[in-house]
């Protein structure tokens, strides 16, 4: 073994990362140990690695994906690393900003008892209407970058058929989408001609609520079309749907207006 080496254990303390964060920074190929005994495959470190791994736990403690620090570290370029650090503080600070949306919407819930509908539901009939799609696996932290690209090479494979988008985009929930589950969730975008590859949506009888408001604050709207479904001894035909009414590029989250349909049986 090589002079000036300092075991796993100390290097722990010294660059205050658990052993276990050490074994897994090693595996991600962001901090590899200096020497490693090849009979017992214990790690030993320099004390140099400490200035490393001090950026590591630092990055870590700001979110900052791992493969994004693998790629910082490896990089010389000075302006490239902050333009890096530009974009990812960027990143920070809409979260934080839709955190304090959505604690701007529980204290409005807690407030108002829980009902921040003013709509009342409508039971209406609707068309058949001819989609170009793609059905996408996403989970509630992934479905909102999903949705975005989804929906862009959903307009790609429209302008390379030649068809043309015929109606406000919508999202089908085929699952569930809960804490720590994926579902599957299909992005639709009416379109009209025979593009290759399209179907179509049945039409039929829905109930039907439109939320004003940030998307990340819809779930009451679901609420309410689910507790009228059950109120009213009706009974869920399909997978519910939101249709995007206005374009979130165009208004600000607070002017979004979002119609939540859930397919329901028969005529009322």
């Amino acid at each position: 073994m090589a002079e000036g080496l300092i075991p796993i254990g100390r290097f722990s303390r010294m660059s205050r990362l658990s052993i276990k964060a050490l074994r897994f920074y090693d595996d991600q190929g962001l901090l590899a140990p200096a020497w490693v005994d090849p009979a017992s495959g214990y790690r030993y470190y320099r004390r140099g690695q400490a200035a490393r791994a001090e950026a590591i736990r630092v990055l870590r403690a700001v979110d900052m994906p791992v493969g994004e620090i693998r790629d910082l570290l490896a990089d010389d370029d000075q302006e490239l690393i902050g333009k890096r650090l530009s974009a990812h503080r960027e990143r920070l600070r809409a979260r934080l900003a839709e955190q304090e949306r959505m604690l701007r919407f529980l204290e409005r819930l807690i407030d108002r008892g829980g009902d921040l509908m003013s709509d009342e539901v409508t039971v209406k009939m609707v068309a058949p209407v001819t989609v170009a799609s793609l059905t996408v696996r996403a989970g509630l932290v992934t479905i909102g970058e999903a949705v975005r690209q989804g929906f862009g090479t959903i307009i790609g494979s429209i302008g390379t058929a030649g068809a043309s988008p015929a109606g406000a985009p919508f999202l089908i929930y085929h699952d569930v989408l809960e804490e720590g589950a994926e579902g599957d969730v299909e992005i639709c975008i009416p379109v009209t001609g025979g593009m290759a590859g399209s179907r179509e949506v049945p039409g039929g009888t829905v109930a039907s609520i439109v939320h004003r408001g940030p998307y990340a604050e819809i779930a009451p709207a679901y609420h309410v079309v689910t507790g009228w479904i059950e109120e009213n001894g009706s009974t869920p035909s399909g997978p519910p749907r939101e249709i995007y009414l206005n374009d979130p590029q165009s208004v600000t989250p607070d002017e979004l207006l979002t119609e939540v349909q859930f397919p329901i049986e028969g005529d009322r």
